[in-house]
Order: C-alpha cells, then sequence, then structure tokens
C-alpha cells in the first residue's frame, strides 16, 4: 500500500512537473512569437486603398482610377443576405468565437495527418478574424509559424476591436478576381449591381469566391464555380437564414455575369475621362489617384458630348470619304472559319455603331459581309456569326483616291471590295433616315483629324470636348495637346487691342497690297488675302473682319504696334509669348483649341476672365471638398433658421476684368456680322443669334471655327496630325464651320433665341454698311446698326488707315473728305473720333 502511495506521487509529481514544463513551453512559445508581432493597433486608422472615381456632371460614372478596384462600405452599408452568405461560407460562429475556431483547427489538423505526403496544401482552419490577422499584418506563408502568429494577432484583434468593425474590415480587403477588391467593387465588376440588388444565387457566388477566385471564374471554371455557389446556397438554408423555396430557386438561377470595362463608362467620354485623370495625377499625384478614394464631379454634359462626337466625327467622315476609297483595313484567308480569324484583327471599340467586318463573296451588286464576333469573358470567341450586306448604294462614296480610275464612280460593288477584305460597316439609312434592315454602308477610317470644346463661357467648365476620331486608335487629345496655327481666328484678339485703343468697327483701313521688310535679311514679306490679287481699297474693320482681309490686320498692327497685340494674346491665354513679328498677327504662332475657345468665352461673358476647368469639385473619401472651381464669395448663402425676411444671397465675382464690356461687345457685333455675310454664313442656319470666326493657315493645313451664342462656346480645329494641304478651298468657313453649325443646331435645339446682351454705355448708331459713315434720313437698304463707345461716333468723312503707300491718292470712290497725313497713315477727319 506504501509502494502504492509512493508511486501514485510520484506520478502526481511527475505530471505536476510536465504540466509546468508544457505550460513554460507553451508561455515560452507565446513570448517568442508574440515579441516580433506586427502592431496590430493600426487597424483602427487604416484606410485601405480605393479607386478613385469620376461621375459627369449629371451623376452618371464617367471612369474609375485604381490599382486594387475597391469601394470602401461600411459594414452598416452591407444588406444583412450579404453578410450571412459570407459567414456561411468563411465562418459562420463568428459572432460566438474568440478569433480562434478550435473544431475547425482539429479538422484541419486530421486531415493534414492524412494528406502528408502528397504534396497537397494543407486545408486551413482560419476565422474571418485569422485572416484580417493575415491579409493586413502578416504574408501568405504556408507555415506553423504564420499560423501561430495568425492565431495570436487574432485573439489580440478580437480584444481591441468589435465584431463588425473586424468583419468590415474583412469585407471590404478580400481579393474576389477580377481585379476586384471588396463585395461592394466585386458586386460592379461581375454583375453590374450595387449590393443591396444582389440576389441570393449572386450573393452567394461572391461569398464563394474568397477561397480561390481564379479556380471559380464563372467562364473558364462554370460548373466548378456553380457548384461552389450551390454549396452556399445550401449552408445558408442549413443555418436558417433563407427559406427552402428560395434555396431552390437560387440553386436554379443561371450563373450570369455582366462584364464592366476599366474605359470611359460614358460613350464617347474617353479623352474627356483620360484629361480629367492627368489632371487629378498632376494636382495630387498618382497614389491619391489610385489609392485615395478620390470623388470627382466633372463638367462634362453626357448628352451634348454625344451631340459633339457625332458632328464631329461626321465632318470628318465628310471630308475623308470626299477624298476617295484608299482599299481595306488588311486581308483576310476566309476558308474555314473565318470568325476566328477575324477575332484576332484588332478593331477600334469606340466608333459604335460602325463595326469590323470581313468581305465574304461579291457580286456587281452587292457584298455579303461577316461581323467580327465578340469575346466572352474568359476570352473565347462566340461562335455567333452575323452577316450582312452592302449594296451598291453602300459603296456609291467610294471613289478611287488613286490609280487609273480616280475620282470614278463605282458602277458594281466588286470593283470596290473583293472577297477576304477587312473593313468597317454601318447600317444603311434610307431617306427618311431608317436603318434598312440587313443592308450595310462601306466605311474607312479617316486619316484627317481635328478636335472640338464646348464650353460655359461664363464659368469656363468644359461641356463636351472630343480629341480626335477615336480614342482607341490615338490617345493624343487634339483639344489640349495638339498646338496647331489657328489663322485668322485669331484675328478679333489684333481688333480687341484697337478697339481698346481708340478705334471703332467703323474705322476705315486700306485693303491693298502691302511690303514689309522684315529687316536682318530675312526678306520681304508680302502678305496677300486669301482671294489673291482682289483688293477692296478702302474699308471698315467690321467689313475686314467680316471678309477676313489679311491685308487690314496687318496694317492695324503696325499700327497699333505688336507688343500691345502681344499684351491682349497673354492676357486671352493664347500664347504665353508673342514674338513682335507681324504675321503673327495673322495667326501664325501655335496655340490650343481650349486656349482659343477660352479666350473667346471672354468676348462671349462681357471680358471677365475665365480658368477652363474638367473639374467642379473633388471631395476625400470622407466627403470633405478638397477642391472646388467656382471660387465666387456667395454671401448669405449660409443663413440658417429658414427665410426671415433677408436679402437675397449675393455672389460676389473678383475675377479680372480682361477686356472693355463695351470692347468685348463690339467685337462680338462684328463677329456676329462674320456669322450673318462672312466667311462663316454656314451657320446662320442655326437660327439663333451666333457670333464667331473662321481660320484658315498657309497652304490649307488647318481649318478653324469659333464661335458662340451667349451661353455657349465651341471651338473646332480640323487638320492632319502629321500638317499637310487639306485641297484648295478647304477653308475654316468650308471644313470647320458647318461641323459648328451641325453642333449648334443640336446643342441650341430646345434653347431660346437670346440676343447677345448690350452694355450699358454703349451707342447703336445706323452707319453705311460699306462706308461706315453715320446714315443720312431716309437711307435703308445696307445701312446696319454700330455699336460705338462713349465719346465716339461714326465719322461725317473719310480717315484711311494705310495709304502713305499710295503716294497720297486717293483710293478710287473715297475721294470726298479725303485727308493724307505725313505718316504711314490717315488719320481721322472732322467728325470722327477713334
Amino acid at each position: 500500500m506504501r509502494l502504492l502511495v509512493r508511486f501514485l506521487g510520484f506520478l502526481f509529481a511527475a505530471g505536476t512537473v510536465v504540466f509546468l514544463v508544457g505550460v513554460a513551453g507553451v508561455a515560452g512559445a507565446i513570448w517568442h512569437f508574440s515579441k516580433d508581432l506586427p502592431d496590430y493597433s493600426q487597424l483602427q486608422d487604416y484606410e485601405p486603398p480605393v479607386m478613385t472615381r469620376v461621375h459627369a456632371s449629371d451623376g452618371a460614372l464617367l471612369g474609375e482610377y485604381s490599382k486594387e478596384r475597391r469601394l470602401y462600405l461600411p459594414i452598416q452599408a452591407v444588406p444583412k443576405l450579404v453578410i450571412n452568405a459570407f459567414l456561411a461560407a468563411e465562418d459562420k460562429n463568428f459572432y460566438e468565437h474568440g478569433g480562434i475556431d478550435f473544431t475547425g483547427m482539429a479538422r484541419a489538423a486530421v486531415l493534414y495527418a492524412q494528406n502528408f505526403g502528397s504534396n497537397r496544401r494543407p486545408q486551413g482552419a482560419s476565422t474571418i478574424t485569422q485572416q484580417v490577422a493575415k491579409n493586413f499584418l502578416l504574408t501568405n506563408e504556408v507555415s506553423f509559424t504564420r499560423k501561430i502568429k495568425e492565431a495570436l494577432l487574432a485573439m489580440r484583434i478580437e480584444r481591441a476591436y468589435s465584431k463588425d468593425r473586424i468583419l468590415e474590415l474583412y469585407l471590404n480587403e478580400i481579393y474576389l478576381g477580377l481585379g476586384a477588391y471588396g463585395i461592394a467593387a466585386a458586386s460592379l465588376v461581375y454583375f453590374d449591381k450595387s449590393v443591396n440588388e444582389l440576389t441570393i444565387a449572386e450573393a452567394s457566388y461572391l461569398a464563394a469566391l474568397p477561397k480561390a477566385p481564379a479556380a471559380l471564374h464563372p467562364v473558364r471554371n462554370r460548373d466548378r464555380a456553380v457548384e461552389r455557389r450551390n454549396y452556399v446556397v445550401d449552408r445558408l438554408l442549413e443555418n436558417g437564414w433563407i427559406k427552402q423555396a428560395d434555396a431552390d430557386k437560387a440553386r436554379k438561377e443561371q450563373l450570369n455575369v455582366t462584364s464592366r470595362g476599366n474605359g470611359a463608362h460614358i460613350f464617347a467620354g474617353e479623352y474627356f475621362a483620360e484629361e480629367v485623370r492627368r489632371d487629378i495625377f498632376e494636382r495630387y499625384g498618382e497614389k491619391k489617384l489610385y489609392e485615395g478614394g478620390l470623388s470627382v464631379r466633372a463638367t462634362l454634359d453626357p448628352k451634348m458630348q454625344v451631340m459633339a462626337r457625332k458632328t464631329m466625327v461626321a465632318g470628318l467622315v465628310r471630308y475623308d470619304e470626299a477624298q476617295g476609297w484608299r482599299g481595306p483595313v488588311s486581308k483576310l484567308d476566309i476558308s474555314g472559319d473565318w470568325g476566328v480569324k477575324l477575332a484576332d484583327v484588332k478593331s477600334l471599340g469606340d466608333i459604335s455603331p460602325w463595326r469590323m467586318a470581313v468581305v465574304l463573296e461579291t457580286s456587281d451588286q452587292s457584298a455579303r459581309i461577316g461581323f467580327q464576333p465578340g469575346r466572352e469573358l474568359g476570352g473565347a470567341v462566340s461562335k455567333q456569326r452575323q452577316t450582312g450586306i452592302i449594296t451598291l448604294d453602300g459603296v456609291r462614296w467610294a471613289k478611287a483616291a488613286s490609280g487609273p480610275a480616280k475620282g470614278r464612280t463605282p458602277s458594281s460593288v466588286a470593283q470596290v471590295l473583293s472577297p477576304g477584305d477587312v473593313i468597317y460597316a454601318d447600317p444603311l439609312f434610307d431617306k427618311e433616315g431608317k436603318p434598312v434592315e440587313g443592308q450595310y454602308r462601306l466605311r474607312q477610317l479617316p486619316e484627317v483629324s481635328g478636335a472640338l470644346v464646348a464650353m460655359d463661357p461664363w464659368t469656363g467648365r468644359v461641356l463636351a470636348m472630343v480629341g480626335g476620331f477615336s480614342f482607341d486608335q490615338s490617345q493624343f487629345n487634339r483639344a489640349t495637346q495638339a498646338y496647331r496655327q489657328p489663322g485668322s481666328s485669331f484675328k478679333p484678339l489684333v481688333y480687341s487691342a484697337a478697339m481698346d485703343n481708340g478705334y471703332t468697327p467703323s474705322t476705315v483701313v486700306v485693303d491693298a497690297p502691302i511690303e514689309i521688310d522684315q529687316g536682318q535679311g530675312a526678306g520681304v514679306w508680302r502678305p496677300e488675302n486669301y482671294s489673291s490679287g482682289k483688293y477692296g481699297g478702302p474699308t471698315t474693320l467690321r467689313n475686314a473682319l467680316r471678309q477676313s482681309l489679311n491685308t487690314v490686320t496687318v496694317r492695324l498692327a503696325q499700327d497699333i504696334g505688336m507688343p500691345l497685340i502681344g499684351e491682349y494674346a497673354r492676357r486671352f491665354g493664347v500664347y504665353d509669348e508673342l514674338p513682335n513679328y507681324l504675321s503673327y498677327a495673322l495667326g501664325a504662332g501655335e496655340t490650343t483649341v481650349m486656349r482659343m475657345v477660352t479666350a473667346y468665352s471672354m468676348f462671349a461673358n462681357g471680358g471677365r476672365r475665365v480658368k477652363p476647368t474638367l473639374i467642379d469639385r473633388i471631395q476625400d473619401r470622407y466627403g470633405h471638398t478638397i477642391f472646388k472651381h467656382d471660387s465666387r464669395e456667395c454671401r448669405g448663402c449660409d443663413a440658417s433658421g429658414g427665410w426671415k425676411n433677408q436679402a437675397e444671397p449675393q455672389l460676389v465675382d473678383r475675377r479680372e476684368q480682361v477686356l472693355d464690356p463695351m470692347t468685348a461687345y463690339q467685337i462680338t457685333s462684328m463677329m456676329e456680322y462674320v456669322v450673318q455675310a462672312g466667311t462663316a454664313t454656314v451657320v446662320k442656319e442655326v437660327g439663333k443669334p451666333i457670333a464667331g470666326k473662321t481660320g484658315t493657315t498657309n497652304d490649307e493645313k488647318d481649318a478653324w471655327f469659333i464661335g458662340f451664342s451667349p451661353d455657349l462656346v465651341v471651338g473646332i480645329y480640323v487638320g492632319f496630325d502629321k500638317p499637310r494641304n487639306l485641297g484648295r478651298g478647304m477653308t475654316g468657313g468650308h471644313l470647320a464651320a458647318p461641323i459648328a453649325k451641325d453642333f449648334l443646331k443640336l446643342a441650341l435645339a430646345d434653347k431660346p433665341a437670346i440676343p447677345f446682351k448690350v452694355p450699358a454705355g454703349i451707342k447703336l448708331v445706323r452707319v453705311d454698311a460699306k462706308s461706315g459713315m453715320r446714315a443720312g434720313p431716309g437711307e435703308g437698304g445696307r445701312t446696319i446698326l454700330e455699336a460705338f463707345k462713349p465719346g465716339t461716333a461714326p465719322p461725317d468723312n473719310y480717315s484711311v488707315i494705310g495709304v502713305a503707300d499710295m503716294d497720297g491718292r486717293a483710293p478710287q470712290g473715297y475721294s470726298q473728305g479725303y485727308q493724307p497725313d505725313a505718316g504711314n497713315i490717315m488719320r481721322p477727319g472732322t467728325g470722327g473720333l477713334y
């Protein structure tokens, strides 16, 4: 008995020692692994990388920018269905355990022992808390060391944070495939829905993804994805979170995924979106752009953008097709499955309704074509094959651009197309504008390009912008990056300098040949009007601008001086520094469409400085406004407690007055005359008050039109990226102005015909439209109302600027009151101040 007691005592002592050693060992292990654990307190202030989203002025999504596509969603905004789906799939006891699921760990240990030596990846037993610890603070290393650290961190996290906070971090951090991080982004990427719109089947599929997003791809591994989704549905039913009928319906639901692209989400908004991206990058840097979760409200008007895109493309195509058919995009061997071969040919995805096609067979009257098939989410070529017919009407424009048949209208389709030709086609429309079923029109990508900018002249907000024919074809934005000569569209700035310095629209300048000695061996410059050899003699400034007379502009620039014109060009933002050469008065310098539209906005708004912007407001991830374009002070806008008979809020505009409002109106009135009776008469078809100016450069390389109504400015440039001649007669009035007409007819269709506002102080006096002199009683016909500033009046006799080179002789028909001065200009006679 004594021996038994001693033996039991020995066992107890040994057990105690073993227990103490074990406890000490565990404590030592905990101390060992705990001493270099990451600081979990950083989770409190954790800011995950969140995508920046850009919205148009109407709230429509324009673009998203991110390295990790993530939208942070507070746990309070996550639907119960979505939470239950993830708990069912990952950790059904999440709200009960303290960070570690010991039952799951035991199960994983048994499986590990069974699979030992099989090279299979060990099955994890991680709770959601452990996954948070791993994803945020540890690596993906597969080892017992990492698992121990993960468990220790999980317990600490559970003591420091609430269950809801832990779940919120998890649901926003996890990677769910297709570049989507977090449930909000995944819901948009897979189903183009918000999380509140997800069905049971859709929520279950997203909940199935954390284990293996690539292995559960909805197209490549559809069967496995559906199986795993249904497993989650079964767990929801088993836990009592959904009803039997709902589970049965969810299992039968097809796994239909709507792929959401990374590009611009508004049709034709690619150039605009990219310009906004550049702006944000320059303001805040790469990290803020791609990870800062900024909310950007852009100035884009989606409806106006579509109008701009439609009219600009139509204008470029109209010119290009007039030059003739240059041939197919490429050739294909159409034997076998032509769809797979055609799918591999790179096509432009932003020129809808144009589609790439291959010619399958031809005859005199038609050609059968097969359209490029699309690709499924997994990259496989769609098995659907769509075909159509191009009739003779669809190729009549396709005259040969070169060779013996150059310029000849085709008499058969086979003269233009042959089997294997890869082309573009779009629906053929009848005379009533309705698409003809199954029939298409041949198209070709234009070589010419250009740009269009539409702006609110009062705020500088860019409402629409087209940077070229296709963003997929070229990301070079010709509206902001292409520096080209504006030609005569620069002349209104020269005339503004003159009007601010004593001239009037009725000032007479001689239109006659002129020679300029450029000095320093540069030779003699002889500027000519576009209609070379035709000169009109003494001409009012109004008529000179209407006819875009170069010799008058040069004489005017000589008189007021190029340094003054350079100052106006800088003030209007057209040029940063203008050389003091007279040729620059004719628009020989290089600038952009955006700069020209901004300058014309200052004519339209009465001379106030305008700063162009594509962004109205930027907010950070917490909703705090960090940028606002409108800098005007609003006095009385912060009134609280409702209206108490206080005065209306007042907007205080402290923007610089860069031009006298009366001068701005005079120039506007003169440019309105350009539209009514000058080089831009095609724009009259708009049927609303429009002012504007055309521009054409030497050798007709660039064609411009900048015009405006009281509330909208539009600028258009047309030209080749590598400048070359557009063709004889291809002027701003012939190429750019018709595009502006088409755009303004659409943009102003629902707007009333508001006349330009006459500023206080301006006197409207009836004058002779040709001579600029005051009209006598009873005179009609060619009289107009001219705008004069206080202290000026229409002349009673002629004083002609620029006749010293005519040996003091009065121009024919202008002898009465003609008073030659001793200098190079003729000063005003009595009755006319300038």
